[in-house]
């Protein structure tokens, strides 16, 4: 794996201070990742959409200083100093320094806030970190004209891997695939690529109902739920199912089977979770709301032909996924039959994004 690219070869610009605001969205998993060996290298592929209403709004201001030996940054989110969340930032830092040896040279202030619930299973960690990510890119882009938007958003992709593995599929979109695989053309294991065919027009702006089952801080974090795949007596044939998956995936979302598509992406998120059950130490990531809304949907797919269907991500909420064409129906039946099973009957609307943009 040929990480050189990402090292800064050229002679860079004096900047006394800059500061720059980057938007970047979570995204949800379709064929799920789980379990990676290091530097944050994913054991399968997998593919997601970018969201778009689900985001990290994140603000650096840089201010020169004399060079150190590690980053020197503050740390705001929502406003107020968060100390439980430096650590993770820091080791984030540790981890990019030789890619941006530039961020030793500037004291950072960090500003972040999220759109929706932080460490909720909505992928906070995407998002936040992806933030970060292209705020240190446009540092960069500032230091060297050179640098290319292209090449901008693929360092940016590996940057936030290290950071998240998922958080590399927060910087493009509607649909990114992270993890080298043969039949996706330019994918690396280093970071995402937007999906690089044709989708069918059934897949055009999806639509994506997270249902706040559980608004707390999730039982297990993704760092400890991936390492216990080190383990795993299932763990090697899940690698091979994921892979097999992307595979079938790529060719449910070109020629448009929805039918197919419905089962892969709720087999991918009960895999998940049927992963957890199955560990040591093992866990529980449903709530009995989760089940309730689970059967729920199944009942309303069958009463109405609907291609209606759900996934998961290492917590207890629901994504409700649907074609845009569904909006309507759909929409008045999560209100009147699913908002019950949410904590304080919260859910948030959002369709498929384009990633990250710029204010």
């Amino acid at each position: 794996m040929n990480t050189d690219q990402f090292l800064v070869k050229s002679a860079l610009k004096n900047i006394d201070r800059a500061s720059f605001t980057w938007q970047t969205p979570s995204n949800i998993a379709l064929v799920k990742y789980w379990g990676k060996s290091n530097p944050q290298i994913p054991k399968n592929a997998s593919i997601s959409f970018t969201l778009n209403n689900c985001h990290t709004i994140t603000t650096i201001d840089f201010v020169k200083k004399e060079k150190s030996n590690e980053a020197v940054f503050n740390l705001f989110f929502e406003g107020k100093e968060k100390a439980e969340f430096k650590p993770k930032i820091a080791e984030f830092f540790k981890r990019v320094q030789q890619y941006c040896p530039y961020i030793l040279e500037y004291k950072m202030t960090i500003n972040s806030e999220n759109s929706f619930p932080h460490s909720s299973g909505i992928a906070s960690s995407a998002s936040g970190l992806s933030a970060i990510a292209m705020c240190l890119m446009s540092l960069e882009k500032e230091l060297n004209a050179d640098l290319s938007a292209k090449n901008s958003n693929k360092k940016a992709s590996f940057l936030a891997r290290l950071g998240s593995g998922s958080a590399s599929r927060s910087i493009e979109g509607p649909l990114v695939v992270w993890g080298k695989h043969a039949e996706i053309e330019g994918s690396s294991d280093l970071f995402g690529v937007q999906f690089p065919y044709k989708v069918h027009s059934i897949f055009e702006n999806y639509q994506d109902v997270i249902l706040l089952v559980d608004k707390g801080e999730k039982q297990v974090s993704s760092t400890v739920g991936h390492n216990l795949m080190h383990e795993h007596p299932f763990a090697e044939n899940r690698f091979i199912q994921a892979n097999e998956n992307l595979a079938k995936m790529s060719k449910i979302l070109q020629e448009g089977n929805a039918k197919d598509f419905i089962n892969l992406v709720e087999s991918e998120a009960l895999t998940l979770h049927a992963m957890m059950l199955t560990s040591n130490p093992y866990f529980i990531l449903m709530k009995p709301n989760t089940l309730e809304i689970i059967n729920k949907i199944w009942e309303y797919r069958q009463e109405n032909e609907s291609s209606i269907c759900f996934t998961l991500d290492a917590g207890a909420n629901v994504h409700v996924l649907f074609p845009e064409k569904e909006k309507e129906n759909v929409g008045q039946f999560i209100e009147s039959q699913l908002s019950k099973y949410c904590d304080k009957n919260q859910y948030i609307c959002d369709t498929v994004g384009f990633g990250a943009k710029m204010f």
